[in-house]
């Protein structure tokens, strides 16, 4: 049997948890996803990362090895953070936890033994898709411990940080900004379960009227280099103190 296409079909199923089912590709993206996979088998070995990013286009599009066919901002909020050290991008777009879960479960961290992981992850899964419906915020939950479970197996070493989901859409009351809301609730309980770091980058977002500028997320889900920097601003004084 093909546990990834069957994994695959149980996408569209609303009697199971398909946040923590491992699954391959599901969308089109500007970008080939199996190739990319099969960058990420070839490079992290000699790479030897000290830093892995776990994630979606978000991730994805930021920077670093294996490089995005493009990028969204300039690099710099990269380097600002990330220069100088060995970071192996995990970053896939269109991905959600299960998605993660099929590359963890196939390779992509096997044998390395980084310093710091960082995931950021599921805001994908708030979307509901030809191909896979959306999920709960208490399925993603469940998807993300999955996740983390796997990383620490496979690199106990490393210390964890467990990205809140940033902020999507424009207005506060936009239910995908409720739903992530809770999802962050979770989000939180679980880093104290399971003793992770959690940085929580929202607020700093967001203008005072609860709005999410196009300045800091150019389409409303996406980061400009502006967004970019706080979040390396973030992870910078997280990683520097230990």
């Amino acid at each position: 049997m093909n546990l990834a296409a069957e994994g695959n079909k149980l996408m569209k199923a609303d009697t199971v948890n398909t946040a923590v089912i491992p699954a391959t590709k599901l969308e089109e993206d500007s970008y080939d996803w199996w190739e990319r996979h099969e960058q990420v088998l070839k490079i992290k070995d000699e790479m030897n990362p000290e830093i892995v990013l776990v994630g979606d286009s978000i991730t994805h599009f930021w920077g670093g090895l294996p490089a995005p066919n493009s990028q969204h901002g300039t690099g710099a909020a990269w380097d600002s953070v990330f220069e100088g050290r060995r970071v192996l991008n995990l970053g896939f777009g269109w991905d959600r936890t299960q998605n993660v879960l099929w590359r963890l479960d196939n390779g992509q961290m096997e044998g390395l033994s980084p310093e710091w992981v960082v995931i950021n992850i599921g805001t994908n899964n708030t979307s509901g898709t030809d191909n896979a419906r959306a999920s709960t915020a208490e399925e993603v939950q469940s998807g993300v411990r999955a996740i983390v479970e796997r990383v620490r197996k496979t690199a106990p070493s490393a210390q964890v940080i467990l990205m809140a989901v940033f902020p999507r859409e424009e207005s506060p009351a936009d239910p995908r900004r409720l739903l992530i809301g809770r999802m962050n609730e979770l989000y939180t309980a679980l880093a104290a379960e399971l003793g992770l770091t959690f940085l929580d980058i929202g607020k700093l977002m967001l203008a005072e009227d609860g709005t999410l500028p196009r300045e800091i997320a150019f389409d409303t889900c996406h980061l400009t280099e502006q967004g970019y920097q706080l979040w390396a601003d973030a992870l910078r004084e997280v990683i520097s103190a230990k």
